[in-house]
């Protein structure tokens, strides 16, 4: 169809040569959990930010393979690799937790540089100013393609709603019934979602912007009253007023460009930093890659995968692709793999029925899969982040 074409090569615009996320919207407290990950095992996670790269590491695996297709994305992980192995907590800090710094011109050619690849090298070389303090997007968190539309968001929250000290009282809020009472009483959820407001939510470049691609918005609109629109406002209303925001650094970096000490990831915090120093961080390996062109390749066994979101796409745009990525997870797992996911859809109906070859048989991936159905609704109840409509834990039966 035309209008999927479209969506298509605004997607393509978007993200083309672009460091597309800026921190990761996975909530690795729940991942932590459902992984229940040892000593023993080796892990395959898609990179994205590398934020729950590096907070996995904290469970002490083995080994964490951090791949990704988009090397902006690796070159990111690289920058915090490097900036942990080279940098105290301050400075360490105030890079990814402040998201600027005043040192970047000196920091990054004697400290940073020579740690990185040469395709980090040259994406930093010529991207160093996300860091230092330049321009009206000052922090990092408000560069690459989410950063930019958490921008937008900043600049209508300041000039367009002057809804800044609310947002500011929210996140101050005691307590979730505290942070409630704010939401309501203050009508915040009429000052945000303005017809104009929704009509750009409904665009294609608005969401690319986002990082969700035409299938993933299209599995919403079938499957949620209201259709993607909804979807959000309700996610954002259930956020603010029965999630509580204490420690929700999510939300918080998005509405304000930084982090604080008692509301950011674990590897921003001084103890899990100095673990990762004395030597977890040599525990990761960085590959830019398909899943399915790093698990060819690969000649270990990994028994816990961390897929994110990225299957909703695949199996609306490449679901031959998708049916080989499986076949490669199921070539290269261990014993009592276990595996993750989530989908923008309330159901995902498209991984069971994917045909794959075992010990000479041909199967479906269903047949294969053990769901702990109970422990991901548990968890998904408990997402801090909110923006998926689904959560999926599966052993692998091999």
């Amino acid at each position: 169809m035309i209008s999927e074409r479209i969506s298509s090569k605004s997607f393509q615009l978007v993200h083309q040569g672009n460091l597309v996320y800026n921190t990761c919207w996975e909530d690795p407290r729940l991942d932590r959990r459902a992984l229940e990950i040892g000593p023993e095992d080796e892990v395959l996670v898609i990179t994205s930010a590398g934020c729950n790269v590096l907070d996995y590491l904290l469970d002490e695996p083995r080994r964490v393979h951090a791949v990704d297709v988009n090397p902006k994305q690796n070159a990111l992980l690289e920058l915090k690799l490097s900036a942990i192995r080279n940098l105290d907590f301050e400075s360490f800090f105030e890079l990814f937790g402040r998201g600027q710094s005043r040192n970047w011109e000196t920091l990054y050619p004697q400290k940073l540089r020579s740690g990185l690849s040469l395709t980090a090298q040259k994406y930093w070389d010529r991207h160093g100013k996300f860091f230092s303090c330049e321009g009206k997007r000052s922090s990092f968190y408000f560069r690459g393609s989410s950063g930019l539309f958490a921008w937008f968001v900043n600049c209508y929250i300041d000039r367009v709603a002057k809804i800044r000290d609310d947002i500011n009282s929210l996140l101050a809020a005691r307590d979730v019934t505290e942070q409630s009472s704010i939401y309501q009483s203050r009508n915040l959820n009429e000052l945000l979602w303005t017809r104009m407001i929704k009509w750009w939510m409904r665009r294609d470049l608005t969401l690319s912007m986002l990082g969700v691609p035409r299938p993933q918005r299209t599995q919403i609109d079938q499957c949620y009253a209201g259709g993607i629109v909804q979807f959000v406002i309700d996610r954002i209303e259930t956020v603010f007023t029965s999630r509580s925001l204490h420690d929700n650094y999510f939300w918080r970096v998005y509405l304000t460009g930084s982090y604080e000490r008692d509301c950011c990831p674990e590897y921003l915090k001084p103890e899990n930093f100095e673990r990762l120093k004395v030597g977890l961080v040599e525990r990761i390996t960085v590959n830019t890659n398909t899943v399915e062109g790093f698990l060819k390749q690969h000649r270990g066994k990994i028994s816990r995968y961390v897929l994110l979101d990225h299957m909703d796409w695949m199996a609306g745009a490449q679901p031959q692709m998708l049916q080989n990525e499986w076949q490669a997870i199921l070539d290269r797992a261990a014993q009592q793999a276990r595996i993750i996911w989530r989908s923008a859809g309330m159901k995902v109906d498209f991984i069971d029925p994917l045909r794959v070859q075992r010990e000479g048989r041909e199967q479906e991936v269903g047949e294969l899969l053990q769901y702990q159905s109970q422990l991901a609704s548990e968890l998904h109840e408990r997402d801090r982040v909110n923006t998926y409509g689904s959560f999926y834990i599966a052993d692998l039966l091999v």
